[in-house]
């Protein structure tokens, strides 16, 4: 058969054998916990708590800072020791509110509900006061993006479970796991929009996943499974939804410009867990692998938790390591300390013995005009045209040349025969742009 899929990308290595086999094992922290408020796109959560405070699992210890953005849950029970600025993946200084974990581990109440009881607005509600944001990618609030202007015209929830970004495999083991919960958090978003089909969509390198999630999904109206091409970025947004719907956006459009809402496998699960468990966001599973780490492993881990105490969890790391990535190699963040703490959208902490990027520029080159990158762009621009426009300062040349399309995948970089930085030049650009529309706002 004939698997979807978009024009352009790469097949790089996926090293997912390195974990895929590997159940998720759940990982209590030993030290503090040190909860960011800003975990999502959107204002930063307000404390609500204070040095002293005594909280428990579950509590809310910081409301949302306006409607785009989430409160922040307690994952432990213990006492509140402060709040401190925190090193996050992204390399910047982030306000943490510090708890002492007591270890008891003592919840607050939950309040379940049954589906055919709530109303569309009862069920935004519990998603929003339990914190649920995109954990795939950005963290952008649910709530509003399962709220758009015009709720009339989505007729397809895609249900992201492509996993395309080479390593992880936290969302394989969420659905080889739980695939009725996966159903569960669909079904919640189906309520929210009647007249859609809900597409749980993963690549063909996890035939074993795409036979679980069909068996789960049998005698339920309005979903299917889709079966896409095992290709990098297959899970974008975009390329996912021109996959699946033939539909096409831009950088100027949302998914529901088209009809669509794209939610991440991690993310529906946590759906179900705020509306019908009543359970808000303060665990996520996340994988630890690579080949600098001795025993690759999938945990679930509670927010807040130190990164650093999983490497040991995972056997420790080996001799020589040249990098460490929050995320995948393709658009992860390096880091430089992994004292760092875990967030909602932290999904896997990569560990290399070789660093391709620094080797790179040891052997950089002119850019050959090869038209290799051209090729595989799913965005359909010129990416080394971008690239020197940016090196330039080019930013008006830039924007002609469509420059805002880039989705930053880095197909073009993993593709270069001159071994250019494409992508971080260009993606250096964007911001810059972003930041003088900004301003001129």
């Amino acid at each position: 058969m004939a698997f979807l899929t978009f024009r352009g990308g790469i097949h790089p290595y996926d090293g997912k054998d390195l974990s895929k086999n590997c159940p998720v094992e759940k990982y209590l922290p030993k030290g503090d916990l040190a909860i960011l408020v800003s975990q999502h796109i959107g204002a930063p959560a307000k404390p609500i708590v204070k040095k002293g405070d005594h909280v428990l699992v579950g509590q809310k210890i910081a409301e949302a800072g306006g409607f785009v953005s989430a409160p922040i849950h307690s994952s432990v029970s213990g006492t509140v020791k402060g709040i401190e600025k925190r090193l996050t993946a992204v390399g910047a200084m982030g306000d943490a509110i510090i708890i002492e974990n007591d270890g008891q581990y003592e919840s607050v109440e939950y309040t379940p509900a049954n589906l055919s009881n709530l109303s569309k607005e009862d069920i935004l509600k519990r998603i929003q006061e339990g914190g649920v944001v995109g954990q795939g990618g950005a963290g952008f609030p649910t709530h509003v993006k399962l709220s758009p202007k015009e709720p009339d015209k989505i007729d397809h929830i895609l249900v992201n479970g492509a996993e395309c970004e080479p390593y992880i495999t936290s969302d394989y083991r969420r659905m080889m796991e739980e695939p009725e919960n996966v159903v569960k958090g669909l079904e919640v978003i189906l309520k929210v929009f009647p007249k859609a089909l809900g597409c749980i969509c993963i690549e063909d390198n996890k035939p074993d996943c795409i036979a679980r999630m069909k068996e789960a999904i049998k005698g339920k109206e309005r979903m299917e499974v889709k079966e896409l091409k095992t290709k990098y970025p297959q899970g974008g947004e975009r390329t996912l939804i021109y996959a699946v719907t033939g539909r096409e956006i831009n950088s100027t459009m949302l998914p529901a410009d088209v009809g669509c809402v794209v939610d991440n496998v991690e993310t529906v699960t946590s759906v179900y867990k705020a509306v019908i468990l009543g359970q808000p966001v303060i665990s996520r599973n996340l994988t630890v692998t690579g080949d600098g780490i001795r025993t690759p492993k999938n945990f679930s881990v509670l927010t807040g938790t130190d990164l650093s105490e999983l490497v040991d969890a995972a056997g420790g790391l080996k001799e020589k390591i040249a990098k460490a990535i929050s995320g995948g190699p393709m658009m992860g963040f390096a880091l430089y300390d992994l004292h760092i703490p875990c967030t909602k959208t932290t999904s896997s902490l990569l560990f290399l013995e070789h660093d391709a990027v620094s080797e790179a520029k040891q052997i950089q080159t002119a850019c050959i005009n090869c038209g290799r990158c051209v090729s595989v762009c799913p965005g359909h621009v010129v990416p080394a045209r971008l690239a020197t426009l940016a090196e330039n300062g080019d930013m008006a040349g830039f924007e002609k040349m469509d420059g805002m399309e880039c989705c930053e995948c880095g197909c073009c970089s993993y593709i270069c025969p001159a071994k250019r930085p494409l992508t971080q030049s260009i993606k250096s650009m964007r911001k810059m742009v972003l930041a003088e529309r900004k301003k001129k706002k």
